[in-house]
């Protein structure tokens, strides 16, 4: 994909979500977080990605107006596994082909906003396409990544995760 390049040209959002995504991340929580759940959708177009996340069960804020920010990603490894210290250790670190500084991974992803234990989060992306990712992890954090910190944005402990898999 030659992300040098914008056309600019204009997507047809309904036309695109209303076909079928190229691929779909199926979202479950760690042992700690069993709640979470959901779907990461993903749509090859001809300026990028569309990326559609739903997920519910997210923790809930404890004070009214404080909803929680999670990081989300798309990290390297191929698998969901873990261990007792980190329940996704198997997803490796974020997505970054073209070994450059954080925030500029192709993996990195704008945080996913949450709302009584519900997020939605739709947007285009060119650092990647959907053949790029197909096999590769979708990470939620229980912090906001701060696009700053090396190499991963301070952004917490993985709190769910999914494989990135080719839909028909």
């Amino acid at each position: 994909m030659n992300r040098s390049f914008c056309s600019c040209s204009k997507i047809h959002l309904p036309s695109v979500l209303c076909g079928s995504p190229q691929a779909v991340a199926d979202i479950r929580g760690s042992r700690e977080y069993p709640a979470i759940s959901g779907a990461v959708q993903f749509y090859q177009t001809g300026e990028g990605v569309i990326v559609l996340a739903e997920i519910m069960g997210l923790p809930k804020a404890e004070v009214n107006c404080h909803e929680h920010i999670f990081g989300f990603h798309i990290h390297s490894g191929t698998d969901c596994g873990g261990n007792m210290d980190d329940p996704f250790a198997d997803a490796m670190s974020h997505y970054n082909p073209g070994n450059l500084e954080h925030p500029h991974h192709a993996g990195d992803l704008p945080a996913l906003f949450g709302n009584c234990g519900l997020a939605l989060s739709l947007f285009l992306t060119n650092r990647f396409s959907v053949n790029e990712v197909i096999g590769r992890t979708v990470i939620i954090h229980d912090q906001p990544d701060d696009f700053t910190t090396q190499p991963s944005g301070n952004s917490g402990k993985k709190i769910a995760c999914g494989v990135i898999q080719r839909r028909c």
